[in-house]
């Protein structure tokens, strides 16, 4: 296992980026459809194909999952994924059509130094197709793809991963990008909101406080009083080897925002666009009820997991008055 959402079979990740546009995109690639379903928790989402993931309508699987900064522009960065997905053709067949079913979701990072002067069509239709070309088992943390210009209230923020098991040995795995109006650290020190669900001192081994302060609780969040509904999202993927129906990956989904709250301090506000993603590759069998509870909780705590991990490996973007990374405060 290397701790990543391609510890699943059959998943790829890619990023592309763009250091001067101080943005990105991530494409999550399955090699066969994948079963998926998502749960939307946050006050100004903005997503692509996500009625198409009610358990009520007709389509049961997706090609790709993509992940953007660029706001609602960044929406375009599922055509290019769709596009190098075409190419291959790979997609949902109706007679001699075939269209690949992307879904996807962005947050905002416009106001975070970088050059978004574009001109007529922002470039993240071509980010999203660079993403999927350079789609494989191996890809970086941090300040990378959709990644690039997240930010937290405090901390740069980035792009996570983490997996783990079930008892029964049914993998589930999570990506995250954290551009959260909240906090994933508590107070000003260095420690993670999500410290009591760390493993092997994924994101510092610095445990939990000593003791908690008035002050560590304290109402914190990006922009203060002036912070809008569209500044912020932590958007996440979570893919699991297990055999589920459409409505068995929504319940997942639901179940695995916990882990924003065990990460995210405040969490799921009208700030927020916050959005999980769950696919299933169905390799593996399921009980309904015991085995999806406990791949739900297992689910959440590699979320939580994944966030920390985004935030602790992020750099700060080089432009004036950008955020610091943990490291460089902490590390």
């Amino acid at each position: 296992m290397k701790n990543l959402l391609t510890d699943i079979a059959g998943v790829s990740v890619g990023h592309a980026d763009d250091a001067a546009l101080a943005s990105g995109v991530t494409a999550i690639l399955f090699d066969r459809p994948a079963v998926a379903s998502v749960d939307v928790r946050g006050g100004g989402p903005g997503t692509r194909e996500d009625a198409l993931l009610d358990p009520v309508s007709t389509v049961e699987a997706i090609d790709a999952i993509t992940l953007s900064g660029g706001s609602a522009f960044g929406l375009d960065a599922g055509g290019g994924v769709q596009a190098w997905l075409a190419e291959r053709g790979r997609g949902f067949r109706i007679r001699d059509a075939v269209i690949p079913i992307v879904t996807g979701a962005i947050c905002f990072d416009l106001l975070n130094g970088g050059n978004k002067a574009w001109g007529r069509f922002s470039p993240y239709r071509e980010l999203g197709y660079a993403a999927a070309a350079a789609a494989g088992s191996d890809f970086a943390l941090g300040s990378v793809g959709a990644g690039l210009g997240a930010t937290t209230a405090n901390l740069k923020g980035g792009l996570g991963s983490a997996s783990a098991a079930t008892a029964a040995g049914v993998k589930v795995a999570a990506l995250a990008v954290i551009n959260a109006v909240g906090s994933v650290t508590i107070g000003d020190g260095p420690w993670f909101w999500a410290a009591p669900f760390e493993v092997d001192g994924e994101f510092g081994g610095r445990g939990m406080p000593a003791a908690f302060t008035a002050d560590m609780h304290k109402f914190r969040i990006k922009g203060g009083p002036e912070a809008t509904a569209v500044e912020n999202t932590t958007l996440v993927a979570v893919v699991t080897d297990a055999m589920l129906t459409k409505a068995q990956a929504k319940r997942l989904a639901m179940i695995a925002q916990t882990g924003m709250a065990r990460a995210i301090h405040p969490v799921h506000a009208p700030l927020d666009g916050d959005v999980v993603f769950a696919a299933a590759t169905g390799e593996k069998p399921v009980d309904p009820l015991f085995g999806l509870t406990e791949l739900g909780m297992v689910a959440a705590n590699t979320v939580a997991r994944a966030i920390a991990r985004g935030v602790y490996h992020a750099a700060a973007l080089p432009f004036l008055g950008a955020l610091p990374a943990w490291k460089d405060r902490f590390g």
